[in-house]
């Protein structure tokens, strides 16, 4: 199973979806919720390249983006490559 981490904010819809798309998958993750552990920010912005939108997914250390990101991943028939990795 692939190792998936996502930052996350509370009251996000788009971090909600994400975590529907990649539940429908069989796919469990590591929440790094930003709300509670604001002081984990810093580490967001330098994992995904300076980009301060959550949610910000990273499969195996790779970095996704966000759910626009993850979506088009799966429209296109790539999610699932990235998730066997």
């Amino acid at each position: 199973m692939a190792r998936i981490e996502m930052y996350t904010k509370d009251y996000c819809p788009y971090c909600t979806l994400a975590k529907r798309l990649l539940e429908s998958k069989g796919q469990q993750w590591e929440e790094i919720n930003l709300s509670k552990e604001p002081e984990r920010v810093e580490e967001m912005l330098e994992r995904s390249q300076g980009r301060q939108t959550v949610p910000e997914i990273l499969i195996n250390g790779r970095l996704v983006g966000g759910f626009d990101e993850l979506a088009a991943l799966e429209r296109a028939g790539e999610l699932d490559a990235w998730l066997t990795d």
